[in-house]
């Protein structure tokens, strides 16, 4: 399964292809309700033509008319949607609930140094790397840097005329193993925007379990899928929630020899510990690959049912991913 962002990017390299001009436009920062976040992507051309979206509906109705009549010829522009003012920069659009999304729109014409940035960024989306995607305000140059695999989407300091985006292989979920918690967590996952992997060999466990749409079940030892060339990225979160020591502790053994940047497993406290030795003792891992493992797993939120533990599983992989310390909350 694409991301969407993935599939604009594919969409701009094809039109640039054909020696068109696009222009590709990002979410930098939204105030208020909005169903597309920070470093959201959209593609379109001088005809409005387009794939992706911004936030839905009106704005990106009113970025087209505009694009079509000619009014983004810069190299780059920020648009706010939601504030007041006239001109390219404040786009009369008043958002739900007094919200503001102000959007970098990229005016692109056809070079090849264009069309390489494109797709190293299209690489990025589904390598095993994160990059920083830098443009310049000023002159629209842009560039690729080295990245932080989690933490903020966009970074714009105060006063800089620089603008930081972290592009990477879309979030992932790799659940090892079946359980009603599992299953929650997929749903969150699902609606979120992950692709999610759930692996289980145990025909007795899954031979009637209903899945929500879009995850994808893999009938064998999760170790083994974690463990296999590309499974996991820095973008890809794997977690344990069956209480089988044969799952679980496979699991987390394959785990922290990956880049994966959240590993949890469940189990109270006491259970815990217990593991924390089994895996020094018969798995071998050493002190740091141990510390890092979450567990017991979640944010402790003093969750009792399934679903209130996904959350809390579901929360702390938020967290992490948005580079977020415990001490923040």
């Amino acid at each position: 399964m694409q991301s969407l962002d993935y599939r604009v990017v594919e969409q701009a390299i094809e039109w640039m292809k054909n020696h068109r001009t696009v222009w590709m436009c990002t979410v930098l920062s939204t105030f208020g309700s909005s169903p597309r976040e920070p470093g959201s992507l959209m593609v379109a051309c001088a005809d409005g033509e387009h794939l992706g979206s911004l936030s839905g509906g009106c704005v990106e109705e009113d970025f087209l008319d505009r694009l079509v009549t000619g009014e983004y010829d810069l190299p780059t522009v920020i648009v706010r949607y939601g504030s007041p003012g006239e001109g390219a920069g404040n786009a009369r659009i008043h958002l739900p609930c007094g919200g503001i999304l102000e959007v970098l729109v990229e005016r692109m014409p056809f070079s090849p140094e264009n069309l390489e940035h494109l797709e190293q960024i299209r690489n990025a989306l589904s390598g095993e790397k994160a990059l920083t995607r830098c443009v310049r305000l000023t002159d629209g140059k842009n560039w690729l840097d080295e990245a932080e695999p989690n933490g903020s989407r966009v970074i714009r300091e105060h006063g800089s005329e620089q603008i930081r985006i972290r592009v990477g292989p879309v979030a992932r979920l790799v659940l090892a193993g079946y359980s009603t918690v599992a299953e929650a967590c997929a749903s969150f996952a699902i609606n979120l925007g992950y692709q999610v992997v759930l692996c289980d060999p145990r025909e007795e466990v899954t031979r009637n379990i209903s899945l929500p749409a879009g995850v994808e079940f893999r009938s064998l030892l999760p170790s083994l899928f974690i463990a296999s060339e590309g499974v996991c990225t820095s973008s890809t979160a794997v977690i344990a929630v069956t209480h089988d020591p044969r799952i679980d502790d496979l699991a987390m053994m394959a785990a922290v020899k990956t880049p994966a940047s959240y590993i949890g497993v469940m189990g109270s406290v006491r259970t815990s510990e217990a593991r924390s030795e089994r895996l020094r003792a018969s798995g071998g891992l050493s002190a740091a690959e141990i510390a890092r493992i979450h567990m017991p797993i979640g944010l402790n939120l003093g969750s009792k049912t399934p679903s209130e533990i996904a959350l809390a599983i579901m929360a702390d992989i938020v967290r992490v991913r948005r580079g977020r310390d415990l001490a923040e909350l």
